[in-house]
């Protein structure tokens, strides 16, 4: 008798508390739009940002709520944008697709080293060491911290130098986040001219840094006949939206620092 007593007040606690949770989901549940679980369904959960959004959860949330485009998803391309849009009920329009670049061309054939690296085998790291051991303070470290995140095989370190195959790139932007020197960045996966350098001192330093680097010279500035290449800084810049591909400018560069892709 003297231990069924406690027994049975436990039960009785257990059932009150259970009772009251019951309740309390009852009333005080939150309404899940079913759209939003539908949404991030039918994305491929690469939780990468691309789409501006914290990952996939706020992106499904805000597309739900017709807070954003159906075609923001980088990694699901046009079908993920179609799924999106059968979804919510609207056109999901042009899938502007994007690809990686490396803006270097600092490979170990071009540039040298200033002192020898012997850390963690980590770009990060080695940006902490004087911005790397390359003679080039602008160039890529070619430490692979970029090819680790690339989930896509798209990103491979070559001469000590990154570089993308586009016909793999999702346009997820990982590689982009992962460069410390901000070396990698994306342009319209379209036929663009793009300057492989990210060297701002003048012509005279660049060349004793690099043999590749970008001297600033006015020559692609000149040929292109769409205003699409500037030079700012000794740096020559080209406009993606304006640029239509004609190669005039490669072909004038005389280090041979803007490519075509």
């Amino acid at each position: 008798m003297n231990i069924l007593i406690p027994v049975l007040i436990v039960a009785a606690i257990g059932l009150v508390a259970g009772v009251g949770l019951a309740l309390a989901s009852h009333f005080m549940a939150v309404p899940v739009d079913e759209r939003v679980q539908q949404v991030r369904g039918a994305l491929p959960g690469a939780n990468c940002g691309a789409c501006g959004y914290s990952g996939c959860d706020g992106y499904a949330a805000a597309v739900a709520a017709g807070d954003a485009q159906p075609t923001l998803c980088a990694p699901g391309g046009a079908d993920t944008a179609a799924a999106l849009a059968q979804i919510m009920g609207v056109d999901a329009g042009p899938v502007a697709a994007k690809t990686a670049v490396v803006h270097c061309k600092g490979s170990a054939a071009h540039t040298g080293t200033r002192f020898e690296y012997r850390g963690i085998s980590s770009c990060a790291a080695a940006n902490l060491m004087h911005a790397g051991p390359g003679k080039c303070a602008y160039g890529c470290i070619g430490l692979g911290d970029c090819a680790a995140v690339c989930e896509y095989d798209a990103i491979s370190v070559q001469d000590v130098l990154a570089a993308v195959i586009p016909l793999r790139c999702k346009g997820c932007m990982k590689c982009v986040s992962a460069c410390p020197k901000g070396r990698i960045g994306m342009i319209p996966a379209a036929e663009r001219a793009v300057v492989r350098c990210k060297n701002s001192d003048r012509g005279a330093q660049t060349r004793k840094a690099c043999d590749a680097g970008c001297i600033g010279c006015m020559k692609c500035v000149k040929v292109c006949e769409t205003g699409a290449v500037t030079v700012e800084h000794f740096l020559a810049r080209i406009d993606p939206e304006r640029c239509t591909g004609c190669g005039k400018c490669e072909e004038v560069c005389p280090q041979r620092c803007i490519s075509v892709l």
